[in-house]
């Protein structure tokens, strides 16, 4: 298993575009400099009023599939 940080910032707006199916994917690039995209679906229960803001740990299997997203605290 892998993990990845990454900070993520998107209006409410934005995420709109993902919850309609325009955008499908969110791409995010790592603290560690590795560009990460995982389907847009996976941040839904992270989305507030505001959109969806903060920082976040995704963890990828052995062959980089999707295992879970959590927000991290602060």
């Amino acid at each position: 298993m892998t993990e990845y940080e990454f900070t993520l910032h998107l209006s409410a707006d934005e995420y709109l575009q993902h919850y309609e199916g325009i955008a499908e994917a969110i791409q995010v690039q790592s603290r560690c400099g590795k560009t990460i995209q995982f389907p847009a679906n996976k941040m839904r229960k992270f989305v507030l009023q505001d959109g969806i803001h903060g920082t976040f740990i995704i963890r990828l299997d052995k062959q980089n599939k999707f295992l879970s997203l959590q927000r991290k605290d602060i």
